[in-house]
């Protein structure tokens, strides 16, 4: 039975069983949902700080936000259909040349520049959407906080990862690529759609945005000669097994504190 986490609490925990079975089957399913509990425990630690304008609201937001990740890892788990945008990430899973960071990169992009978008709605029904954006903002600002992490991370799991981003910038290019999308801030834009929609029409409407957001993948995945021949290089250099490598992004040594 698919566990549906009703606290922030019951999220962690959650992913804490996905991150489990991951590295007990070396599954790089793990690397996102390693990720995922950092920023979850991330957007815990500001709830209990009041970082939040509403913190209530905001833990209500991350377990709707969080329930549409664990829904589509369960589904894809029991063979059963997901959204487009995340049968794509997990099936890169099957895949041996994917990198770490892509990995990282095509759940991001299922996650945010669908699910936040329909979360952020979801919270706001009935209610103006716009006293959310504050708030909306800050939990980027919390994922902003972890790139710094993640990077050290990465390195740790192939050494060389910061001298070839500076030598070549390709790979820099693919996260500079992607991050353009969210910096348009497309998942605020398509809540404000949502909520400007009667119910019937949300449906049609997200259906649409995964499209979209489907699409955006090759940004991840599909690359010329010379790119593709640096990331099988980093592929084959990256250090440890797969269940390694989700320990690494599991934990990290000098946390940024953005709460004070």
């Amino acid at each position: 039975m698919t566990p549906t986490p009703s606290t922030i609490d019951d999220v962690l925990s959650t992913l804490e069983n996905i991150i489990d079975d991951s590295i007990q089957s070396n599954n790089p399913l793990g690397y996102f949902a390693a990720l995922y509990h950092r920023v979850t425990q991330k957007v815990k630690e500001g709830i209990q700080n009041e970082y939040f304008d509403d913190n209530i609201r905001m833990e209500k937001l991350d377990v709707i936000f969080a329930t549409r990740y664990i829904d589509a890892y369960y589904a894809y788990q029991k063979g059963e259909s997901t959204t487009k945008s995340w049968n794509l990430a997990f099936l890169l899973s099957t895949q041996y040349w994917p990198i770490v960071l892509q990995h990282l990169l095509i759940g991001m992009n299922a996650h945010i520049s669908l699910d936040l978008g329909i979360a952020a709605a979801e919270i706001s029904r009935g209610k103006q959407l716009e006293s959310l954006h504050d708030d909306f903002n800050r939990i980027n600002t919390i994922l902003s906080s972890l790139v710094d992490e993640v990077e050290n991370n990465l390195a740790t799991i192939w050494p060389f990862f910061r001298k070839i981003l500076r030598w070549t910038r390709q790979a820099d290019n693919i996260i500079a690529d992607f991050s353009m999308e969210l910096a348009r801030d497309g998942a605020w834009r398509f809540a404000e759609k949502l909520s400007s929609l009667q119910d019937d029409e949300w449906q049609n409407a997200i259906m649409q945005r995964d499209e979209k957001v489907a699409r955006k993948t090759s940004i991840i995945t599909t690359h010329g000669f010379f790119t593709k021949l640096l990331l099988r290089m980093i592929r084959l250099s990256e250090r440890g097994s797969v269940a390694d490598k989700i320990k690494v992004l599991q934990h990290t040594e000098a946390p940024k504190n953005i709460f004070t």
